[in-house]
Order: structure tokens, then sequence, then C-alpha cells
């Protein structure tokens, strides 16, 4: 508080809401802080619920470990000019009931992350993809409930998507996969770990559509193999990072293509898998020099 003209006393309350305090001051604060605030007073709480209503970027992560259900539902009522919602923290009890009316009113979206929302639907997903059309990122990893209804109707959609991680939804198919790689072409960054029903059918798609494609992760596709992976180092070469972890039929005969363009492969070159064996059993690779 300080004393202005005329011996007032002015109070932080007293600068404009909207045109300084959440624009210019409040922008600035951790999150967990401002909700802290709302309980200092009913002018705060409402300063905040303005803040809240104006965000364009809403991370749960920056709260805390657990979000009560009505906070949530009550901290996002407003808003309707969201553009990044991260929404890992709420996983063990968002579901469609919760998240489909804040979608529904923000149809600016342009990064959604649901990674590890088991309790949501295909609903949320679907109505993802009709609200949100300008859509350029998307987090769905281990959301076994996502199925080739739903990816279709994002692919129809979305067309603009740069990136999504399908990791570990098990549902999908080759088909559906497929039909992504044609209708999002524009896809840089794709993850489709973990799901053993993805073959060469899939990655030879991605491969041929997506020319500009940078991050490719495959860790655990155990039905992928050379062909599709010569096929990947034809097509992109903007690729810079390759995971092929756990494919047990993926060789160095199709890796070393990407390797000599210094495409990053976790997966170590033969030569070096052995000699880190050897010094596991032995201890003699400290007193081994070979050109690698």
């Amino acid at each position: 508080m300080e004393e202005g003209i005329g011996g007032r006393k002015y109070q932080l309350l007293d600068l404009p809401w909207e045109d300084v305090l959440v624009t210019h001051i409040f922008c600035y604060l951790p999150l967990r802080h401002l909700i802290s605030l709302q309980r200092v007073s009913k002018q705060f709480h409402a300063l905040i619920q303005v803040y809240l209503a104006n965000c364009r970027t809403f991370d749960f992560t920056q709260i805390g470990h657990s979000i009560p259900k009505e906070a949530f539902c009550s901290m996002l009522r407003d808003n309707k000019v969201l553009q990044n919602l991260a929404l890992q923290n709420c996983s063990d009890w968002l579901t469609d009931k919760e998240l489909l009316p804040v979608i529904g009113q923000n149809q600016h979206l342009l990064r959604i992350d649901m990674r590890g929302c088991v309790c949501l639907s295909r609903h949320s997903l679907v109505a993802v993809s009709l609200s949100c059309s300008h859509l350029r990122h998307l987090g769905l990893a281990h959301c076994e409930w996502v199925d080739s209804l739903s990816l279709r109707s994002l692919a129809d959609h979305c067309r603009g998507l740069q990136s999504i991680d399908l990791t570990a939804c098990r549902q999908l198919k080759d088909e559906a996969i497929c039909y992504l790689a044609k209708k999002c072409p524009r896809l840089r960054s794709l993850s489709v770990a973990v799901n053993a029903n993805i073959t060469d059918a899939s990655v030879e798609e991605v491969a041929k559509n997506c020319r500009e494609l940078e991050q490719l992760d495959l860790t655990g596709c155990l039905r992928v193999r050379n062909e599709s992976i010569r096929t990947v180092a034809e097509y992109c070469p903007k690729l810079q990072s390759l995971k092929v972890n756990h494919c047990h039929n993926v060789t160095e005969s199709s890796l070393g293509v990407l390797r000599k363009r210094n495409v990053e492969i976790d997966v170590e070159p033969p030569l070096q898998r052995a000699l880190v064996l050897l010094q596991d059993v032995v201890g003699f690779a400290p007193f081994i020099n070979l050109q690698i």
C-alpha cells in the first residue's frame, strides 16, 4: 500500500485487473501461488477467476500432485481461450464428464497432453477432433481406450497435426496408423511404441506420406523389420531420432544407413555392444583399443 495524490492509500487491487495485473504481473507467478491467493479475500478470489478465464496455457503439473475434481471444474469453467492443456496430474480421476465441457468451449487448442488419463473414453478424443481443428500436438500415451474409430476422426478433422504420442495404445492396428499417416502428412513426431500390432505396413505408410518426419519411436514393436526401416531411410530425409529398442527383427543392415546420416538411434552398433558386454563379463574393455 502506498500513499498517492491527495493522501489516498492505493492497494494492489486498485491497479487495472485485466490490463495490468493479469497481463503483466500474474503471468510471471507460478500457478500454485495464484491458486493460493484465492483464499486471501473475496476480491482476490474474483481477480484470480479473471486471470484463469484468460489463461492460454494450463499445466496442472504446476499445481501439485493431486488436483480435486471440483477445483479442476472451477478453474476452467470460464476459460474460452486455451491453447495448451496438460492433464497428467488429473489422470487418476479425470472422466469425459469433466473434460468434454472444457474441450467444447476451447476451439483454439493447439496442444493437449492426456498421457495416462485412463478414466477417459473414446468420446473425449472424438470431441477433441470435432472441436479443435487447429490442434498441433497430442499426447495419448497409455490411453488404452483410444481405438481406430476415434483416431480416424482425429485424422479427418486435425490434418495439421505435427506430433502425436500413441505409446501403449494397444487397440490400434496398422489400418488406423496408415489412415493417420495419409490424412496428416505434416507429422514430425510419432510414437507407436509398445504395440505388438504394428507391422512394417504402418511404418512404410508413415515414411511415404510424412516426409517431414523428425522423430519416430517404435520401441517394442516386435513385428517391425528391416524392410520398413530402409523405407524410412529413403523417404524421411529430415529424420533426427529413431527408437527401435526391443525390435528384435531390426538389425544393423538397415540402421547403418541412418547412422551415416547422424540419426540418433537408441541401440548401439554391434561392435560397441560387444565391447560393453566384454567389459561387463571380464573387465577387459578398458585395455582394448579398437577403432569403432
